[in-house]
């Protein structure tokens, strides 16, 4: 998103804190209710357009959108997407971006209450590296020639029973409407939010043997020093590295493997 989009979204992301913050709120619920709205208007279009369409003032756009959705959501939620709906938009498209992140954050907000945020980054990451590695179950799962409830129904099989509720609900929800990413992506830019939702980076940390906890908190402490923010370690085996650790953090590569040195001792050397 850019511009106006951008800054319509974190203004609902701010509201949207302010109503899963109170004593007793239902997060799920919320989520549940901004994922049913963000497909309606995934799937329509000129409905997008009216609601964001500059010309037609802000208060009207939020009475339609108001009376659509009169008894169908809460109306916590219906206020929400009012707000939204009276913003600007660099793209009606964006529109129901903003709302699917919504329901994203809003689902996060529920781990984060449990205290369960770090096991659904790690069940997400997890999830996100088998289908890297099982390229037929990735395309099963997003295969839009299949219908959502036999792709949801394969991603109960998958994990049912297996991972935080939390996290069962994102993939349900990004596996039956992906918005034309795959899976992986989508985990992805999930994982993000979460890490996001304290501020964090997300460090992907390459390694030949399980780093103990002593050794992941030493690297964490060492990347907060560098970074100035808390960093979240994703991490991922690789006997082909030997030894030592590959991090990267966004664009940046801190490669110490023994098979990056004897690689580059090997270039030193034919030179």
């Amino acid at each position: 998103m850019q511009g106006a989009s951008r800054g319509a979204l974190a203004a609902g992301a701010d509201r949207l804190d302010a109503l899963t913050g109170a004593p007793g709120a239902d997060g799920t619920g919320l989520a549940d209710d901004l994922s049913a709205v963000a497909v309606a208007f995934g799937r329509d279009a000129s409905l997008r357009r009216m609601l964001t369409d500059p010309a037609r003032p802000a208060a009207l756009r939020a009475d339609i959108v108001t009376s659509l959705l009169a008894g169908k959501i809460s109306a916590d939620a219906a206020a929400l997407v009012a707000g939204l709906v009276r913003s600007r938009w660099s793209a009606p498209r964006d529109l129901a971006d903003a709302v699917a992140d919504l329901a994203v954050r809003a689902d996060l907000a529920v781990a984060e209450r449990d205290g369960k945020l770090d096991d659904v980054e790690d069940e997400l990451f997890r999830l996100g590296r088998l289908l890297d590695s099982n390229g037929d179950l990735a395309l099963a799962l997003a295969d839009g020639r299949v219908p959502a409830d036999k792709r949801v129904a394969l991603m109960d099989g998958l994990l049912s029973g297996k991972v935080d509720p939390t996290t069962y609900r994102l993939v349900g929800r990004l596996v039956a409407h992906p918005r034309g990413r795959s899976i992986s992506a989508g985990l992805t830019e999930i994982g993000k939010e979460a890490a996001a939702r304290r501020e964090r980076l997300i460090a992907y940390v390459t390694a030949a043997v399980p780093l103990t906890e002593q050794q992941r908190d030493r690297l964490a402490a060492v990347l907060k020093r560098m970074y100035g923010k808390q960093v979240h370690l994703n991490v991922d085996l690789d006997p082909e590295v030997l030894g030592g650790l590959s991090v990267r953090i966004g664009d940046e590569v801190v490669d110490g493997t023994v098979a990056t040195r004897l690689a580059r001792a090997q270039r030193q050397l034919a030179g």
